[in-house]
């Protein structure tokens, strides 16, 4: 079998494949063939845009396939960050578990220093962990021996998303993924970075809890922000996968750097196989991958 990839992600091949493996590679060929720099971020949401209680419950809001799908986004980059609110309220392991690859390294965003070194990714050594802190923050005392102290030249409240980008991509870590919080997914959404925002939505009602997205009030729709999108089937979950252009990279990077560069295709072709939507191989690619649907005009 031959397999053809175009540089933005648009594909074909030369023989027949299961519909389930031409959706997948639809959906994930875009980051696998975008060379260089690259910030995705990801949202487990119900329908009414909530992603976790008001006590902050979320386990699981989402199903096992849209787990399996934020392990693979893992598995494509070079490191994983989330936000000190997060560690606090979750305690994740933020490694690849439902799929084959590489641990990307974990960047903890902790301005001021808040966590205890109990937290799980302080203290279990099964992947590089970055304590990422604002300026004259000390180091986290009885951390492991794989956490790494990075302070920003910056106070803890003034540091920039792109700011962090850069620092990571100077690092050797050009392709991040913003897994969370909302408030973290949303200051790197607000501040114009990110390249793609993956949007995993639940069938169930909340109601109430913690917003999944917030951003600054606008006063008329013509401000609202309307991005191609494409949508996938992800097992019981919808996932909207947003192309925002208008992001620009931290830094400039060659194809191939960063430690995720020669190892994607392992997390694209393993792990347990779901249908993720359509999308033809042969519509032309963006200028970063993959072919997608304008939004539509009127109602």
């Amino acid at each position: 079998m031959t397999l053809e990839v175009c540089r933005g992600g648009a594909w074909r091949s030369d023989s027949d494949l299961d519909e389930a493996v031409c959706d997948l590679l639809d959906c994930l060929l875009p980051l696998v063939a975008c060379p260089g720099a690259l910030a995705i971020a990801q949202l487990g949401q119900s329908l009414d845009g909530r992603i976790a209680t008001e006590t902050g419950a979320s386990h699981y809001i989402n199903g096992l396939a849209s787990r399996v799908h934020l392990h693979r986004l893992r598995a494509l980059v070079d490191a994983v960050l989330v936000g000190a609110g997060t560690v606090a309220a979750d305690d994740p392991q933020l490694t690849v578990r439902h799929v084959e690859g590489r641990h990307p390294c974990r960047v903890i965003l902790d301005p001021r220093g808040r966590l205890p070194a109990s937290r799980v990714v302080f203290q279990d050594g099964l992947a590089a962990t970055w304590h990422l802190v604002g300026r004259g923050v000390p180091p986290l005392a009885g951390a492991g021996a794989h956490v790494r102290h990075l302070e920003l030249p910056a106070a803890p409240g003034d540091i920039a998303p792109a700011t962090i980008l850069a620092a990571l991509a100077a690092e050797g870590l050009p392709r991040v993924l913003i897994e969370g919080g909302g408030i973290t997914v949303s200051r790197f959404l607000d501040a114009d970075v990110l390249h793609r925002l993956h949007v995993l939505m639940a069938p169930l009602l909340i109601g109430s809890g913690r917003p999944g997205l917030t951003l600054p009030a606008i006063d008329t729709l013509d401000r609202a922000r309307r991005p191609p999108m494409r949508h996938f089937v992800c097992g019981e979950d919808l996932l909207l996968d947003l192309a925002l252009a208008d992001a620009a990279p931290p830094a400039q990077q060659t194809e191939g750097t960063g430690q995720a560069g020669q190892q994607h295709q392992q997390a694209v072709g393993h792990g347990d196989r779901h249908a993720l939507g359509g999308g033809q191989a042969d519509q032309a690619p963006d200028q970063c991958g993959g072919a997608f649907a304008q939004p539509p005009s009127g109602d």
